[in-house]
């Protein structure tokens, strides 16, 4: 990302180094020559990071960091020292400094030090975004039945605690979602939110990004990593699909959970952490504990505080009003001028059994609204699936849940998918007449079958 760098250095050559060296790597640079200069430019501007001497004529390093931070106390400052004086740049970093540079400062230092600036950056201003967005974002947790509102209230009344959640439902349900609501109404909120996904990495990246690992720790370890543990001190970690994570590692989990530390790979220190723990599964871990794929006093650790969404289908109560949000949203998004849904398509929508979902839903009115040239949304505007109902999933056989009517849709809607459309060749197909078909699709609150 582009970062805003201002650079102090009473040494031109000092200074000009600096801010050529930054330049090259892509961020945005201006240089001044004192601290009383530099406060001068954060009176007039604000910057992401700055980087100062510590020893300079005038107001030194350290006046400056403590001025600085009362000004723009959200930004990211490293000072530069003498290898002499090393100890003003730990004092410097008690102060509220993020790092210290060791004179003579070389490009390759000053360039791994920003990266790792630009992913503190990214994530304060991510959170800054959730936060300044958190009413919306929790009332996207869209919902007036019985069910979402047992959800609200245990939201409202966990939040607080520092006891483990673990959220269960099925793929598309919201579980990350009630994650964030979760810790952005939590008197964590002001502190970080970090999410791992535990089936989204290789077995062997999984340890490394959740403690982290030190310099030389392995072949590829060029410098010191934190983890996500790490990332998330004093705020909230979100293990995603927490069934996923590799069996050997849930051991190191449970430890990390009872004794509230752990150690970075290849380091051997232990370090203390305040993490609330938030896990998801879309699987049923008590099955996967049959198995032997989960460890079952890892499980009773993560579900002090159970949290489960049903789906869709079992609360199609809610359909209206998540159709409508979606429309809202993606009519916004694409400035198109779609006002709403009609009788027809929520027909199809009460009938569907909805195997994706919330998501699922979501992508179907994306879709809808962008492809419409229409300011109502109406049954064809979504795909035949729907029409289908449970028979759209090809896993679904016959004598599973399949009613008498159920079986008539189908032989109807697949005669008319081989003929392309043709009434009276999938009429003579089935034996019954092209009227008929069409007072089926009438039933079916199909307007045509193309």
């Amino acid at each position: 990302m582009k970062l805003n760098i201002l650079v102090v250095d009473d040494d031109n050559l000092v200074n000009d180094f600096l801010t050529e060296a930054l330049n090259r790597a892509g961020y945005a640079v201006e240089s001044v020559l004192s601290g009383e200069e530099a406060l001068i430019k954060l009176e007039e501007k604000s910057y992401d990071v700055m980087i100062s001497d510590i020893k300079m004529k005038g107001m030194d390093g350290i006046t400056l960091l403590k001025k600085a931070k009362e000004m723009r106390s959200d930004m990211v400052v490293v000072m530069i020292t003498a290898f002499g004086t090393v100890e003003n740049a730990v004092r410097a970093m008690k102060l509220g400094a993020y790092d210290y540079l060791l004179k003579p400062v070389s490009p390759d230092s000053i360039e791994l030090l920003m990266e790792r600036v630009a992913e503190l950056v990214t994530l304060r201003r991510e959170n800054t975004r959730l936060r300044s967005d958190l009413a919306s974002r929790y009332q996207n947790i869209i919902g007036k039945s019985s069910k979402m509102k047992e959800v609200f209230e245990l939201i409202q009344t966990t939040a607080d605690a520092r006891s483990t959640v673990l959220i269960t439902g099925e793929s598309g349900t919201g579980k990350e979602l009630v994650a964030r609501a979760i810790h952005y109404v939590s008197n964590r909120k002001e502190k970080p939110f970090i999410k791992l996904n535990c089936a989204a990495l290789p077995e062997n990246l999984v340890e490394a990004e959740l403690f982290g690992y030190e310099k030389g720790a392995f072949t590829g370890a060029m410098r010191q990593h934190k983890g996500r543990f790490e990332m998330a001190h004093t705020g909230t970690l979100l293990l995603d699909e927490i069934s996923e994570m590799p069996h050997g590692l849930q051991a190191k989990l449970l430890r990390v959970l009872q004794e509230k530390e752990f150690e970075r790979i290849g380091s051997g220190i232990s370090i203390e952490v305040d993490v609330r723990i938030i896990a998801t599964s879309n699987r049923n871990l008590k099955e996967a504990i049959q198995l032997k794929q989960f460890r079952e006093d890892l499980f009773y650790r993560l579900n002090v505080i159970p949290v489960h969404l049903v789906p869709l289908r079992d609360r199609l109560e809610d359909i209206p009003l998540l159709a409508n949000h979606f429309i809202e949203k993606y009519d916004r998004e694409n400035n198109k001028d779609v006002k709403g849904i009609d009788e027809g398509a929520f027909h199809l929508f009460m009938r569907y059994h909805w195997p994706g979902n919330v998501r699922e839903l979501e992508n179907y009115i994306e879709r809808a609204v962008v492809t419409t040239s229409k300011s109502i949304l109406s049954a064809d505007d979504f795909p035949k699936e729907l029409a289908l109902g449970k028979l759209a999933d090809d896993a679904l056989k016959f004598g599973e849940e399949l009613t008498l009517a159920d079986g008539e849709k189908y032989l109807i809607l697949k005669a008319l998918e081989r003929f392309s459309g043709n009434k009276t060749r999938a009429a003579e197909a089935l034996d019954i007449t092209p009227r008929t078909i069409r007072n089926k699709l009438a039933e079916y609150n199909i307007r045509d079958i193309e």
